[in-house]
C-alpha cells in the first residue's frame, strides 16, 4: 500500500519548503484541516506558498530568525575587567601618592578604588546587555505570533481549518 507522503516526496519542491519550516513553526504552528479535501501535495505547496507571503506581510521570517546567531556577552571578564581596573587605580594611586609623600599607600587606595569602580561598570555592561536580550526576545515574540497570524490567514482564504 502506497504511503500517504510518497507523493510528497516525488515533489522535491514542496517537501523542501515543508521540511525548512517545520522545525521552526513546530512548537506554535497551528493545526491544520484540509476542509476542502486537498490532497498532501496540495497542502504542502499551499503551506510553503503561505509561508512566502506571511513573511512578506509581516517583514519576519521564522526560518532565518531560528537560524540567526544569538548575541553574546561582553566580551571583558569580570575578573579581568577587575584586575585591570585595580592595576590601573594602583598606578594611578602610586603616582597621587608619590606626589603626596606615601607611594604604597596610594597605589593601594587607588587599586581598591579602581577594582571597585571597574566591577561596578561590568556590572552595568551585564545590565544592560540582559535588557537589550530581554527586549530583542520580547519583539521576537511579537513578530513571530504576527507571522502566524498571517499565516493562518492565508491557509483559511485557501480552504484550510486552522486551529
Amino acid at each position: 500500500m502506497k504511503q500517504r507522503w510518497d507523493h510528497v516526496i516525488a515533489k522535491p519542491g514542496a517537501l523542501v519548503a515543508l521540511m525548512a519550516i517545520a522545525p521552526v513553526l513546530s512548537a506554535q504552528e497551528p493545526y491544520v484541516y484540509p476542509a476542502k479535501g486537498q490532497s498532501a501535495e496540495q497542502m504542502a505547496a499551499d503551506k510553503a506558498q503561505c509561508q512566502a507571503w506571511a513573511t512578506q506581510q509581516t517583514g519576519f521570517d521564522p526560518l532565518k530568525a531560528a537560524t540567526a546567531p544569538q548575541p553574546t556577552p561582553g566580551t571583558q571578564s569580570g575578573r579581568g575587567g577587575l584586575l585591570r581596573g585595580g592595576a590601573k587605580g594602583a598606578a594611578a594611586g602610586a603616582a597621587i601618592g608619590a606626589i603626596a609623600g606615601d607611594a604604597g599607600k596610594g597605589a593601594a587606595i587607588g587599586a581598591v578604588g579602581g577594582g571597585v569602580l571597574s566591577a561596578a561598570k561590568h556590572r552595568r555592561q551585564q545590565q544592560a546587555e540582559q535588557k537589550a536580550q530581554a527586549q530583542q526576545a520580547e519583539a521576537q515574540g511579537a513578530k513571530s505570533s504576527d507571522f502566524l497570524r498571517a499565516y493562518g490567514a492565508c491557509l483559511k482564504g485557501r480552504g484550510y481549518s486552522v486551529e
